[in-house]
């Protein structure tokens, strides 16, 4: 048996420290990946929900009752974006996804507290997340007016409107299509792309009279049949195994996935023109989907971020279309109500696509 060398494992040593200084983007990573678990965990990721949106329909609109929306707002569990003119308008906006909790005050409110005859009110909340409807639960135990004797009985009723039954597979399996889809169609694509640079074949392209774009689109046609196949079986799966109901069109569900995974697939055009390697393009890969699968609203309430992290978020894929699959998927929306999470999808992959496009064409030049 031969002796360890330290000269040689020094020369080793040396001539890995001198490829991790060549290779800039790990050297990146081993500080950025720290710095961005941090700021995540710390700053943006919190279980305590505050600010849900709500709705308020007040039929009696006595003082007593604009005190108990004032009440509400004062603990800092809601706030009201919107004032509706019936319960059936309330339930229009949670399906949209517009707000998550609807506050009702029927017209024999001032009645009520008369007889001391609770419940006061009622709660329509979007049961779709637990952990919202464990948030809003908190309301319907508060104080009218200055009267701590009004805790011992219910002042609101809640109304859980789309899983009373607070199944964790209800919320999660839907939520599984946007996170499967973001992770996979980012690298197949990104890795696709690298590894036809690697093994020389774009340099073969150059000569031919394929366009930039048209190579990228011809691309990613092959990926979006992948996409659909893995949606459809997650679906599936979702509603053999763990019961998860479907209430909404298949055709809104299977056009919204459809822009998705089209913006998705363009992330990962653009990584590709960014990668050297197949290992960088994971690392990358892996990297824009951390951030999507924690301030999405998959893992952690997305009202209970700060609005700063709730902006960047908003950039992201997957925050849209984890509201488009539960809202078609659990409360019967439909994709013309949610225009407003259609549009910045579409967006993304317009303005992906050409910078991608154009980053490609230099490559090859």
């Amino acid at each position: 048996m031969r002796w360890l060398s330290g000269v040689r494992i020094f020369a080793i040593a040396k001539k890995e420290f001198f490829h991790l200084r060549r290779d800039r983007l790990t050297g990146g990573m081993v500080v950025g990946m720290p710095i961005m678990m941090t700021v995540l965990f710390g700053y943006a990721i919190n279980n305590d929900v505050r600010n849900l949106n709500a709705g308020v329909v007040d039929e009696a609109n006595t003082t007593a009752s604009r005190a108990l929306v004032a009440d509400a707002m004062a603990t800092q569990v809601v706030r009201v974006v919107v004032r509706a003119g019936s319960p059936l308008e309330l339930e229009r906006l949670l399906a949209a996804g517009k707000i998550s909790v609807g506050l009702y005050i029927p017209a024999d409110f001032e009645e009520r507290l008369a007889q001391a005859r609770p419940p006061y009110a009622q709660l329509m909340v979007d049961d779709s997340d637990p952990i919202v409807l464990g948030a809003a639960r908190g309301l319907a135990q508060l104080p009218l007016g200055q009267n701590p004797q009004t805790t011992l009985k219910s002042t609101f009723e809640v109304r859980a409107l789309y899983n009373p039954e607070r199944r964790s597979a209800v919320f999660i399996v839907p939520g599984l299509c946007g996170v499967i889809l973001t992770f996979t169609m980012v690298m197949f694509t990104a890795i696709a792309i690298v590894r036809e640079r690697e093994r020389g074949n774009l340099e073969l392209l150059i000569t031919t009279p394929v366009q930039s774009l048209e190579l990228m689109v011809g691309k990613i046609i092959p990926y979006v049949f992948i996409g659909y196949i893995q949606i459809s079986l997650i679906l599936l799966m979702g509603m053999s195994l763990f019961d998860v109901p479907v209430r909404g069109s298949m055709l809104d569900f299977y056009s919204g996935a459809g822009i998705f995974v089209l913006s998705t697939l363009t992330l990962g055009l653009l990584i590709s023109t960014v990668a050297e390697t197949q290992f960088q393009a994971f690392q990358l890969a892996f990297m824009s989907f951390l951030p999507q699968l924690l301030l999405s609203g998959f893992m952690f309430p997305f009202e209970g971020m700060p609005k700063a992290a709730q902006v960047f978020a908003e950039l992201f894929p997957m925050t849209h279309f984890l509201r488009i699959v539960r809202g078609v998927v659990l409360r019967d929306a439909t994709l013309s109500m949610m225009v407003d999470e259609v549009w910045p999808l579409a967006l993304f992959f317009v303005v992906v696509m050409t910078f991608a496009t154009m980053r490609f064409r230099k490559r090859l030049d």
